[in-house]
């Protein structure tokens, strides 16, 4: 079993312990049959990523991943051709990966899709996935219902805004003049949700949130990358998306308890409908989840009205879309 698929596998098992969990102030029971079947959909998912290839996305900018000296543990994103930007600049998004594990390459097709439509993606870690790329050793066992030791931690996520804000006004760096740094977003995956949660409640840089299957715990916390407390999300001063994979998700009831009690900011939900856990970072060129995170990020840093328009309105494109769930609030 991989690292990520282990770590999956504790924080199934920590949301088995935790028992039934409040959203709303209603008692909810988890799926345990679907979310066995999604975990273990997961679980085969992540064996076969390990080979997956490498893409460049289907937006306008063919992307490339890579990664920089100046910027050690972590894994870039971006367009390949920066003069074909012309004078247009490109929003920041810093990412948190699942497990709070150091594979920056272990979402490469979702990453790459949205830097294929004009961002600059930093992802924790380094690339230890992809064809050719030699499976990392196993992780010590952890104790029943914790993670193993974290990969990555949360500063890290800060260490990418300052390295991307430094590269733009650097003679030196061919980032020079390509970046838009009033435009940043975080966004992040399982335990890497927590992280990026971390950094939207703490730094007043970062624009818009995008939050992949991932919540806060109302008890004890699995390990001290999610040791964050729900009076946190009070913090909160940007939009916030919450993209879901339905009740067989492992974190769903987290999710909806955290999209509950935020009241004060603009916040959406989406559940895709019987994705589990793993989402669609595993379809061609990330799915539907990576569509549903494009258009928010273009939306909130490009102020696109377009993509604005998959989010509100009675016939907006979320909410006629059949495989999808839309809640919202405080939007306009």
């Amino acid at each position: 079993m991989s690292r990520i698929a282990h770590c999956l596998f504790n924080i199934a098992l920590t949301s088995a312990l935790l028992g039934t969990a409040t959203i709303g102030g209603t008692q909810t029971l988890p799926d345990q049959a679907g979310m066995t079947a999604a975990n273990e959909r997961l679980r085969v998912n992540e064996a076969r990523a390990r080979t997956l290839p490498y893409t460049k996305g289907d937006g306008e900018f063919p992307a490339v991943m890579e990664q920089a000296a100046s910027l050690p543990d972590h894994v870039i994103y971006r367009p390949a051709d920066l003069s074909r930007l012309s004078a247009r600049k490109l929003p920041i998004l810093v990412w948190g990966n699942g497990g709070c594990q150091a594979d920056g390459a272990g979402r490469r097709l979702h990453l790459a899709e949205i830097a294929s439509h004009g961002y600059l993606i930093i992802a924790n870690g380094t690339i230890e996935s992809g064809p050719g790329v030699p499976p990392p050793p196993k992780p010590a066992p952890s104790a029943p219902g914790t993670l193993p030791a974290s990969g990555t931690h949360t500063a890290q996520l800060t260490q990418a805004i300052n390295w991307a804000i430094a590269q733009d006004g650097s003679a030196s760096s061919p980032l020079r003049g390509k970046l838009d740094p009033r435009a940043i977003g975080v966004s992040g995956w399982s335990c890497g949700g927590v992280q990026a949660l971390t950094v939207a409640t703490s730094d007043p840089r970062i624009k818009a949130v995008v939050i992949h299957d991932s919540g806060l715990f109302t008890g004890r916390a699995p390990g001290p990358e999610m040791d964050l407390p729900k009076t946190a999300l009070a913090r909160l001063h940007t939009p916030i998306l919450y993209v879901l994979g339905g009740p067989t998700d492992i974190a769903y009831a987290n999710d909806m308890d955290d999209y509950a009690r935020i009241d004060h900011v603009p916040a959406v939900v989406v559940n895709l409908r019987d994705a589990g856990h793993g989402g669609t970072f595993f379809e061609r060129n990330g799915g539907k989840a990576a569509q549903i995170a494009i258009a928010w990020l273009d939306w909130q840093l490009k102020g696109d009205a377009r993509a604005k328009r998959m989010f509100v309105g009675a016939t907006c494109g979320l909410c006629t879309d059949a495989v999808v769930t839309l809640q919202s609030k405080r939007l306009n």
